[in-house]
């Protein structure tokens, strides 16, 4: 029987810091390791995968095909181990973790982790970002927030943990009627809203007329149009209330494209809390029933 191959979580935790802070240099500065030394574990663990890891072109080092395999393995097995060792360090945990949502996550079930980890860390100080997807990611790129849930234009995205397929659905009040001859009224976030799009895209299609007479940020706002019958809009399971019901397309909504979400962190600068809070964060994704399915990142 053959050996298998170990793969050292010092050389996987380099490979990572490389990739996700674009240089051998930065990684080095994080790590507290000199660039020859972060040059030399990354050519070990290509010895050891038997396959080239990153390209450069330019100053911009990226990837290669084995790379971007390894990477999502590598993600894996650091937040595993990274686990376990803060199980044993759990009083060494102190942090303030920024943290940035949809409007729609932070009020259904995410917003349960973040509050059973703020009980369960009263050490650690948890700010709350709610913005669309793409400003959430332009934060995360430029250090500005630590940990984020995103919409993902793109199936590979860097600093992804983990995607997940979200389905929304069209909402609108028990009570509405909705005349066939009369423009769909619906109610929308701002410009650059991935439902808000879906919506148009998807009433485009099947040729129905349609405007926007609710715009709005909050999606408690959202809610309380929809549930006053002023307007029908997009949502989740998660995010339905009382008083609501689905369209069907047999009423002329069409299905919504679905989309792809991801959970997004930089590793190498989480703190240890921060990667406590991710965690958490995996294990209510992957406990959600129906109308989120975990998929590979």
């Amino acid at each position: 029987m053959a050996l298998l191959t170990n793969l050292p979580t010092d050389l996987l935790r380099t490979f990572i810091a490389v990739v996700e802070l674009g240089g051998h240099s930065k990684a080095g500065a994080v790590l507290g390791r000199s660039q020859p030394a972060i040059s030399l574990q990354i050519r070990r663990l290509e010895d050891l995968v038997r396959s080239p890891l990153l390209s450069q072109e330019g100053r911009a080092i990226s990837p290669t095909p084995a790379g971007e395999a390894l990477l999502s393995y590598a993600r894996e097995m650091m937040r595993i181990n990274d686990e376990a060792v803060r199980y044993f360090h759990r009083a060494e945990m102190s942090a303030v973790l920024r943290i940035g949502l949809p409007t729609d996550y932070a009020v259904a079930f995410l917003q349960n982790t973040l509050t059973t980890f703020r009980r369960n860390h009263l050490e650690v100080d948890l700010e709350i970002y709610c913005d669309l997807s793409r400003e959430l990611h332009q934060h995360l790129r430029s250090d500005d927030l630590d940990i984020i849930v995103a919409t993902m234009p793109t199936a590979r995205m860097p600093y992804l943990s983990r995607a997940w397929v979200e389905q929304p659905i069209w909402a609108a009040a028990e009570t509405l009627d909705l005349p066939d001859t009369r423009p769909v009224p619906l109610g929308a976030h701002l410009e650059g809203c991935d439902y808000r799009s879906r919506m148009i895209e998807a009433l485009d299609g099947a040729e129905r007329r349609w405007r926007i007479i609710y715009t709005g940020p909050g999606i408690s706002g959202l809610q309380n149009a929809v549930l006053n019958g002023f307007c029908v809009t997009a949502l989740t399971h998660a995010t339905m209330l009382s008083g609501m019901r689905e369209l069907r397309e047999d009423e002329g909504f069409p299905k919504l494209e679905p989309l792809r979400i991801g959970l997004f962190y930089k590793h190498p600068r989480l703190s240890a809390a921060g990667l406590q809070l991710v965690s958490d964060l995996v294990a209510s994704l992957e406990s959600v029933g129906s109308g989120v399915q975990t998929v590979t990142g």
